[in-house]
Parts: C-alpha cells; sequence; structure tokens
C-alpha cells in the first residue's frame, strides 16, 4: 500500500472487518481502501496490525464461485513458473478470498466514476518488452497441466465456433448495429485472421491487471477468465493502446521468449478488441441485471455506428 493512499472508508467499514476478523484477519480499519468496480468481486485493501498489506475479493454473486476454485488452482499450479507474481491465496472461502499484496503498483487504475488514470505511459519500450517476455512465459506452461485445474480448453476451431455462437446468442437479445455485426461476422469467417494453435491465457491482460516496477512488470491480477484458446487475448490490449513501434518490441520479446506468432496477429488483436460488446452482452444475459443490459445495449447498438 502506497504511503500516499488515503482510504475513504466504505459505508460497511465494520462488517468487512467482521469478515475479515472471522477469517483471521486482525486488520486496521484506518487504512481500508474499496474498489468498486470488479463485475465479480468487490475488492478491498488494506493493513493488517502486524504490517502486512492484504487484498480481500468478496464474491458478488454464488454463481462466481465455481470459477474461483478453478482460479486458485491455477494459480497453485503456474505461480512457480513466472518470473512475475500472482496472487497466493492464504484465505479461501464461500464469502472471502485473500492474499497478501503483490508488489507494484497498478499500471493503470479506474476509479468509482469510471474515471481512467494511468500510472505508467503506454509507450514505454521497458513495459513493452517485459510484457512480452511474460506473456511467452505463459503460453509456455504446459497445457495438460493447466487443463488438470478444470480452466476451459478449446482448439483454434472451437475458439472461432465460440465466438459464433457468443454472437448469434447476443444478435437474439440485443439489436447490433449493422456495421458493427458485419464486421465481426467478416472477422470470425476469414481464416487468414486466426491462429492455427491454442495456448494457457491470462485471458485479460491490460494494464489495469498488471502492477510494475519501474516500469516493467512485477505481478499479475485477476486470474478469473483464463483458459486454453486464443493467444491474441493476452496481446490485444497492448495492440490497440500502443504504438505499432512499441507494439512490434512487445511481439519481438514474446517470439525471443518461445512465443510462437501468426501471420495476421496485430489485425486479429484489433478485430478482437472491436468485439469486445459481445462478451459484455453475455454478461449481461448471464447477470440479468438491468444496468449491465441497458449498458451493453448501448454498446452493442452506438448512435455513431452508423
Amino acid at each position: 500500500m502506497s504511503d500516499h493512499d488515503v482510504p475513504t472508508p466504505p459505508d460497511d467499514l465494520d462488517a468487512l472487518l467482521s469478515l475479515a476478523s472471522a477469517h483471521g484477519l486482525d486488520l486496521d480499519g484506518s487504512t481500508l481502501r474499496t474498489e468498486e468496480i470488479g463485475l465479480d468481486f468487490r475488492v478491498a485493501i488494506a493493513r493488517a496490525h502486524d504490517g502486512r498489506d492484504w487484498v480481500l475479493r468478496i464474491p458478488r454473486r454464488p454463481d462466481v464461485l465455481d470459477r474461483a476454485e478453478v482460479e486458485g488452482r491455477l494459480l497453485a499450479a503456474i505461480a512457480p513458473q513466472l518470473e512475475v507474481a500472482v496472487p497466493d491465496w492464504r484465505i479461501s472461502t464461500s464469502a472471502l478470498i485473500a492474499y497478501p499484496l503483490l508488489p507494484g503498483e497498478p499500471a493503470l487504475s479506474v476509479a468509482a466514476d469510471g474515471e481512467v488514470t494511468w500510472h505508467l505511459d503506454i509507450t514505454s519500450r521497458t513495459y513493452a518488452e517485459s510484457l512480452g517476455s511474460v506473456v511467452a512465459q505463459l503460453h509456455a506452461i504446459d497445457q495438460d497441466e493447466a487443463a488438470a485445474t478444470g480452466i476451459e480448453v478449446r482448439t483454434p476451431t472451437e475458439v472461432r465456433e465460440a465466438w459464433s455462437r457468443d454472437l448469434e446468442r447476443v444478435a437474439g437479445a440485443f439489436e447490433i448495429a449493422a456495421s458493427l455485426r458485419e464486421r465481426w461476422e467478416a472477422w470470425i469467417a476469414e481464416d487468414s485472421y486466426w491462429p492455427q494453435h491454442s495456448v494457457l491465457t491470462h485471458g485479460e491482460i491490460y494494464p489495469g491487471h498488471t502492477l510494475v516496477e519501474g516500469e516493467r512488470i512485477s505481478g499479475i491480477l485477476d486470474w478469473t477468465t483464463a483458459a486454453i484458446g486464443d493467444p491474441a487475448k493476452d496481446l490485444m490490449f497492448h495492440q490497440v493502446s500502443a504504438p505499432p513501434e512499441v507494439f512490434e518490441l512487445a511481439t519481438a520479446a514474446y517470439t525471443a521468449g518461445g512465443g510462437r506468432l501468426w501471420p495476421r496477429c496485430a489485425e486479429h488483436c484489433a478485430e478482437m478488441f472491436s468485439a469486445g460488446p459481445i462478451g459484455y452482452g453475455l454478461f449481461a444475459l448471464e447477470t440479468g441485471a438491468a444496468e449491465h443490459r441497458e449498458a451493453a445495449a448501448a454498446v452493442l447498438n452506438p448512435p455513431d455506428a452508423g
């Protein structure tokens, strides 16, 4: 926890402290702050009276618990195989997951009101090369070992079939702008975009999930969406947010570390990012929450889509 962090106590501070205490954590309430934007978990960070900082993840819905069990097994399996830190779940129950705070600061943070703050220059050569190296390590992890934890496994063909199936499901529930649907269908149908191999992926590697020290990645958070599937998942955000020459530094480090590129990797990343509203549409359908349905409808059929 940084010295400049000035926590704003949540309304249910006492309840959170009681929850932690019931699990053996004696937290200093004056240090506790919450991050409310997570869709599956509410997150709190606090310092225990012994001086150690902890991250608390409180499930928002019962349906996230099965995935959390898988995530915990995966973290235990991959931690020794990565040069960066991943969460070490010391506590894992249906009410609370907790682990010691990882080293470094998030490269990006999002406030409760949606305001984004960058703590890193996305044009950083150091960050790009660090990202490429770490992703190469992750993608080299044995797939059989990873699959044994219970994560989802998809072949390249199954990845594309899932995108097509998900698009149809979302289109059956929401109005999708014609230009977007045509773009996504063309992407799914075009063989040259797609990799011909699957790897173990984190699924949502973006600066908000990467911790940095001196612009180098020191830790990676939130492995909820880890799966065996499309390697572009872990390169996508950097491709769309960094200048092309900086993304090339990341992919050069990736290949130097043993990662396998394919001819239209960068274009594939861009198309996958554009299809993000499909995933949000699925989430809205699964939760059934009116606010998520409304937000999904807005991104699937934006007024400027033409």
